[in-house]
């Protein structure tokens, strides 16, 4: 009957993480599209009916 009991699983093994190096100008990009992208997103929702709003 020991063996039918459940057993602590081994610990798995932890990917390899991969990193990518931007240069100043690329992050200065993408932050300036991240903000564009959340204050489009924000306008939009104010556009919205109240009913109609998914959460």
């Amino acid at each position: 009957m020991a063996d039918q009991q459940y057993k602590k699983a081994p610990p798995r093994k932890k990917a390899q993480v991969k990193r990518v190096a931007l240069s100043d100008d690329a992050k200065r990009a993408y932050e300036e599209m991240m903000q564009k992208r959340d204050a489009d997103e924000k306008t939009y929702k104010t556009h919205l009916d109240g009913g109609n709003r998914r959460a």
